[in-house]
């Protein structure tokens, strides 16, 4: 790996079970955006920002009904009669854009009132901070909403790092299990794929960065399911990963 390594000059991140355990994502992030999405759309509903939302989550709708998937009714035209919808999306865990942009206006909300703080790995700040005194730039690619990206990185229990970071990259991007998604992320941040280095704790992630051409590891966090890595290689920490001497 250290021949490969010694040609990174970006390290890419996903979020979950890479730089913040997987417990703080499903036991406090979720079930605050379940909770108080309702109350949003209740009071937010007819903002600009979240009738954009509300309106890629009627083209969802549209699609899942063209696919004759099994959806709860939406025909009320009030920001709060998605809220069934919503929800089904919510409890499948599904990736939509309009859905995680919502969530992360809730969290940011949560954030910028004091009732959420996001937990990061202990290893994570000093990295980051590591990885800017030696030169390197980092970016961050995951299926949250570059807001909900932001908000966590600034209101950390370790403080505001979100100017250890120099990009954010979400489900606009494209899916994080294709290809062509990490060729757009080079081709944004102008880095070749191969001195980009990506870490996550999915394998079809890593396997589709590195078919772009990216060098990869494979995050093993506590917490995180049981995975297979099918070759690829593996930390538990970013301690472990060793750069080449200049």
């Amino acid at each position: 790996m250290g021949q490969v390594l010694d040609r990174v000059t970006a390290i890419l991140l996903d979020i979950e079970g890479t730089t913040t355990p997987v417990d703080y994502v499903f036991g406090v992030l979720f079930p605050f955006a379940q909770t108080q999405m309702q109350t949003f759309l209740r009071i937010q509903g007819h903002t600009p920002e979240v009738q954009a939302d509300i309106d890629l989550l009627r083209q969802d709708y549209g699609a899942d009904i063209a696919q004759g998937l099994e959806v709860p009714p939406w025909s009320n035209a009030e920001p709060e009669a998605a809220l069934p919808y919503i929800q089904t999306l919510m409890a499948a865990d599904r990736k939509t854009t309009g859905l995680k942009s919502l969530q992360g206006k809730i969290w940011d909300q949560g954030y910028r009132d004091g009732t959420l703080q996001s937990q990061i790995f202990p290893d994570v700040a000093p990295a980051l901070r590591a990885w800017v005194e030696a030169g390197k730039t980092s970016y961050i690619f995951s299926s949250g909403s570059v807001q909900a990206q932001q908000s966590l990185f600034r209101y950390t229990e370790a403080g505001d790092l979100t100017p250890l970071i120099q990009g954010y990259f979400d489900t606009r991007t494209g899916p994080k299990q294709e290809m062509d998604s990490y060729r757009f992320i080079a081709g944004a941040i102008a880095t070749p794929p191969h001195q980009i280095l990506f870490i996550s704790d999915v394998v079809a992630e890593l396997t589709a960065a590195q078919g772009a051409g990216m060098a990869v590891y494979l995050s093993v966090r506590p917490g995180n399911a049981p995975t297979d890595p099918q070759g690829l290689p593996v930390i538990t920490t970013f301690n472990e990963i060793q750069w080449p001497a200049v």
